[in-house]
């Protein structure tokens, strides 16, 4: 994933929106197995909750549109992208995931919620707190990173843990509604778009909100 991030703005537009329609299309598939009524409100959702956080990572990595010359008069459009954010963003939440992960392993011992079994408040509460040590000391020795403010990369990550553990609960909400394990195939052994991305969809949004806000 990180390689399309890199490469391009064409590879980092076409990811973004290959796993827009594979969410969707997953995300369709489960309100469909729920059943009415709850799949009428929740289909009225997919906008917000599929299109819109996507579409705001792409906004993240791309800054406009810049007119060039051409070799026979044309204009060719270039476009500014600049994958820093998104990538901060997708490591924010595998950082927290992870952390929280090996966390909850040694110490996990207050469950969290009753929608996901295996979360505890030790493991969440530490992943979260890790996820931002790392990521601040990433955005302060990271040259790269130097053109966002030390504040700004803590609340950043404080925003991918705090979201990111909520869209997973969402989604594994939804999963239980629909009595399903995987919300797909996509990844044999691993699920489908909406399990790997789960995170993604309510983190984005609110990066991208208190970017714009702040900006």
């Amino acid at each position: 994933m990180l390689t399309g991030l890199f490469t391009n703005v064409w590879t980092f537009l076409a990811l973004f929106y290959i796993i827009m329609i594979g969410c969707l299309v997953e995300y369709v598939r489960l309100i469909f197995k729920i059943g009415y009524p709850a799949s009428l409100w929740l289909l009225l959702l997919a906008p917000v909750y599929i299109i819109f956080p996507l579409l705001c990572m792409i906004d993240l990595g791309t800054s406009g549109t810049l007119l060039t010359s051409g070799t026979k008069g044309y204009k060719d459009v270039t476009q500014v992208w600049s994958p820093l954010i998104p990538i901060a963003i997708i490591f924010s939440i595998w950082i927290n995931d992870t952390m929280a992960y090996i966390v909850g392993s040694l110490i996990g011992k207050t469950p969290f919620s009753k929608i996901s079994p295996k979360k505890t408040w030790e493991g969440t509460g530490g992943g979260a707190v890790l996820c931002v040590i790392v990521i601040a000391l990433l955005g302060a020795f990271i040259p790269a990173a130097q053109t966002v403010s030390p504040k700004d990369w803590i609340i950043i990550a404080v925003l991918c843990a705090v979201c990111g553990t909520l869209g997973d609960l969402f989604e594994s909400k939804l999963k239980r509604m629909a009595h399903v394990k995987d919300s797909g195939s996509f990844m044999p052994g691993h699920g489908g778009f909406l399990d790997r991305f789960d995170s993604l969809l309510l983190a984005a949004p609110a990066v991208w909100i208190y970017l714009k806000l702040m900006g």
